[in-house]
């Protein structure tokens, strides 16, 4: 996701100057992308540095809320990949370093923040295309891949679990669509089914919640995307408003057009397919730059930022304690 988030800032009109990584593989193939990068042999090289004034990482996610917290207190702003925590410690914490500090402790919620379709849903709703959204569906299955995933993605302390992990991208784009600030949970579940070998695992969730506007969600997570998709994972949204439907085929057309970003409209003045693939500009990303630059909350608040976390968190435990008693 590194690459996905560097591109975006890049785009928008960001400076990459320095990178930091420890893993030397991974470093060369980084700087084979950007052969402009300097290379640094700590991050401190580059929070010691006074022009630089957001710092962006995608490291192991236990680690992102340390990492956050010593950026902010370099008095630098923050974009991590999501999920941004892995517990709610973590995120009490950076909740109050980012109070003392005033910086910005960014999530990249790529599945909307990153995806054609998705960010055009988004468009529509706000402009009033299906009235008041009443429920959310997502379906987000990835490809595992077990064989070229490092030790840390099977070590469930690492990454906090499936709905900590992948459900935060869904439970932020619920929170989004529906207009909500807050939702409660109303059931949670993780399985492992079909990795015996590897008990850190959970390869399969799902939860429901109610927003505070009345609007349901459900969403299911899997590493279940078979080996013949020609893409990592067939995402699909379906959205219901009280004047019509959005359903979102982001990023290929089973069977059709692959990669696609789709997006079905049904409303009252008709039916639209849209195809909106590289159409979008990502705006997300010129409007977070600006953001940081005037210190004002236009791409996406900070509460909102962290209730998606709190969230898919929350539904994380309920799902963990279930699974426990059997």
């Amino acid at each position: 996701h590194i690459y996905g988030q560097t591109n975006g800032l890049r785009d928008a009109g960001g400076t990459l100057k320095y990178v930091y990584d420890p893993e030397p593989d991974r470093l060369r193939r980084f700087v084979d992308t950007y052969p402009d990068v300097q290379v640094v042999d700590s991050l401190d090289a580059i929070l010691a540095d006074p022009d630089i004034r957001l710092v962006n990482a995608a490291a192991i996610p236990q680690a992102r809320a340390d990492i956050g917290m010593r950026v902010l207190e370099a008095g630098k702003d923050y974009f991590t990949d999501k999920s941004p925590f892995t517990s709610q410690a973590q995120l009490d914490a950076v909740r109050q370093t980012v109070a003392r500090t005033g910086g910005k402790y960014a999530v990249y919620y790529a599945e909307r923040l990153h995806n054609d379709a998705a960010w055009r849903a988004g468009e529509l709703i706000e402009a009033g295309a299906i009235g008041r959204v009443l429920q959310v569906l997502n379906l987000a299955p990835h490809r595992l891949a077990k064989d070229t995933r490092p030790d840390w993605f099977f070590d469930k302390a690492c990454y906090g679990g499936i709905l900590t992990d992948i459900g935060s991208h869904q439970v932020e784009q619920f929170l989004t669509y529906a207009g909500c600030a807050d939702a409660s949970i109303n059931f949670a579940r993780v399985e492992n089914f079909s990795h015996p070998d590897k008990p850190g695992l959970e390869d399969f969730g799902e939860l429901s919640l109610t927003g505070d506007t009345g609007a349901s969600f459900y969403t299911r997570v899997d590493w279940y995307t078979p080996e013949g998709l020609r893409t990592w994972g067939d995402g699909r949204t379906f959205i219901v408003g009280t004047e019509g439907t959005i359903e979102l085929r982001k990023y290929l057309d089973v069977a059709g057009d692959a990669p696609s970003s789709k997006l079905f409209l049904v409303n009252r003045t008709g039916e639209q397919e849209m195809e909106c693939l590289d159409r979008t500009g990502f705006p997300f990303f010129g409007q977070f730059i600006l953001d940081c630059i005037h210190r004002s909350e236009n791409a996406m608040s900070q509460e909102h930022a962290f209730k998606a976390a709190q969230i898919s968190m929350q539904a994380q435990v309920l799902a963990d304690k279930a699974r426990e008693q059997g």
